[in-house]
């Protein structure tokens, strides 16, 4: 069924992989409003360049590509002691996806009535393992990408942000430290419009709910927070299958798709050490007319990383990531991916931001076949390479 969707790990990251509010990156321009309250402006500039050999990812990276650019600029406001409100503009290019296109990226009325219960509504990012909070800020973490096996990173312009509310809270403990919780739900209104690097145009995205829950205990050993997420979606498409498909006939169809994800995560940040590690398990059921009855796909991912900052200016890491496309099979290049990744980070000066990453891979699952003239995934090359720049510059 891979020529419905690039693959099961982007449909099922597709309906699930939302990011959570965005945290101010850096240092903040402040604009008084009034006699007391102040507007705090945060923005930032991301080029960069990608390099693979062997196989093409996001985009035509064969030949090295400089389609991986992110620009963003946030303001927020408390309009009282308890009442904040938010809004962020965002542009990327990465392949065919984005193309320099603006969009409002969040926007959103928060509520606090208490450190233990708070409410957030509007198009609000949800939370999403340890790092979503931060997928989208270059300067809040050390690797240029993510671990692609929980962070998708294809996935954020179709499912950036639920419309709904969120209920949160942060509740002390005493000697057993603290546990912060966030409950969502609502839908999700996608653009048809924007391109995918799928073979199939997507004329229709309908997602009639996103509800979910993350959970975080911070431990009494200083800088150990341990919890998980669990969220559930429903996602119908409708697309069009182009002629001279050997699989199925030309014309419109549809995929529809109920998943199920579930993320333990750890952190632990002492000093200049950080290390992470976070496994997830997702249940997807797929219901296409071009589909016999099937039982549900079970797919499972994990990542360990670490960094460690020797330095003000200099910070490497590397984590290991890897990603199962069906627990049932195994076997073969396409049914998984394994991904070596260092970086090493340089904080040229407070506002300016380098890195340079380089990842070993074996495995093809998650690749497009369109972005590979058409290669199936089963064909593509096992073993192979890719080489990230990234420069940002944050205010």
């Amino acid at each position: 069924m891979r020529g419905l969707v690039s693959s099961r790990q982007t449909l099922i990251g597709a309906a699930l992989l939302l990011a959570a509010t965005v945290a101010p990156d850096a240092r903040a321009a402040d604009f008084p409003v009034g006699d007391e309250r102040k507007v705090e402006v945060h923005g930032f500039v991301s080029p960069g360049f990608m390099l693979t050999t062997g196989n093409n990812w996001f985009a035509k990276s064969k030949r090295g590509s400089f389609e991986f650019t992110e620009v963003g600029i946030n303001f927020t406001v408390p309009l009282t002691d308890k009442l904040r409100t938010g809004i962020q503009l965002f542009s990327r290019d990465l392949g065919a996806l984005g193309n320099y296109t603006p969009r409002v990226d969040w926007f959103y009325l928060d509520y606090k009535l208490e450190d233990w219960l708070g409410v957030r509504a509007g198009r609000v990012k949800i939370p999403f393992g340890l790092y979503n909070d931060v997928a989208d800020i270059d300067a809040a973490r050390v690797p240029i990408l993510l671990p692609q096996s929980v962070y998708s990173l294809t996935s954020r312009d179709f499912l950036l942000a639920q419309t709904g509310g969120e209920v949160y809270g942060r509740v002390r403990l005493g000697s057993l430290g603290a546990f912060e919780y966030r409950l969502f739900g609502g839908t999700i209104f996608v653009d048809p419009g924007n391109q995918t690097t799928s073979a199939q145009p997507i004329t229709n995205v309908d997602v009639p709910y996103v509800v979910g829950e993350r959970a975080m205990w911070e431990t009494p050993l200083e800088g150990l927070r341990v919890g998980g997420t669990l969220e559930a979606a429903k996602l119908n498409l409708d697309f069009i299958i182009p002629p001279g498909n050997p699989q199925y006939p030309p014309g419109p169809s549809t995929l529809g798709l109920r998943a199920v994800i579930g993320i333990l995560s750890a952190e632990y940040v002492r000093d200049r050490l950080l290390l992470a590690t976070e496994y997830a398990r997702s249940t997807a059921q797929y219901d296409s007319p071009l589909l016999p009855p099937q039982a549900p796909i079970v797919t499972e991912s994990f990542y360990a990383m670490a960094s460690y900052r020797f330095a003000s200016w200099f910070t490497p890491g590397l984590y290991y990531s890897a990603t199962y496309a069906t627990v049932a099979d195994r076997s073969g290049r396409d049914k998984s991916m394994h991904d070596v990744a260092a970086t090493l980070r340089f904080d040229v000066n407070p506002w300016w931001i380098v890195k340079l990453e380089g990842h070993a891979i074996s495995g093809t699952a998650g690749l497009d076949p369109a972005l590979n003239g058409g290669t199936p995934t089963t064909a593509m090359t096992q073993n192979w390479g890719a080489f990230f720049v990234k420069s940002t510059v944050h205010f």
